[in-house]
Formats: C-alpha cells, structure tokens, sequence
C-alpha cells in the first residue's frame, strides 16, 4: 500500500465460517472493506480472504469509553 496505515490481510482458514469470523472481529476494531466471499485453490486444504484495512480510522479505539 502507498500510505503507513493501509494493511492487505491476507487469510488462510479451514473453513468459511472461521475465515469470516476472523474478518468480523477486524472489522469490529478498524475499517475493513467488505467480503462476499472466500476463494480456495483446487487440491489445497482451506480457503482465502483477502481484506483491507486502514489503521488510521479505529472504530472503537482501547481507550473508548465503550471498552
């Protein structure tokens, strides 16, 4: 990425539901693109997800009443 504070995550799950579960939990903290869907290559174990998150825009920052 072009700017300190822009992440590509890059997921490796056993399955959808822990991959999304993952995400979810990113996504609660800082500002990540959406995801529709996993990928997963033909002969290999799991599936894929890609995400972007931007470190700059916390959410719900540590020091957030609501924590």
């Amino acid at each position: 990425m072009s700017e300190p504070g822009l992440v590509v995550v890059d997921v490796a799950a056993a399955d959808d539901e822990t991959a999304f579960t993952f995400h979810t939990a990113l996504a609660a903290r800082w500002a990540t693109t959406s995801v529709e869907r996993t990928t997963w290559e033909a002969g290999q174990p799991g599936v894929r997800l890609r995400c972007y998150l931007d470190l700059r825009q916390p959410l719900n920052p540590p020091d957030h009443p609501c924590r």
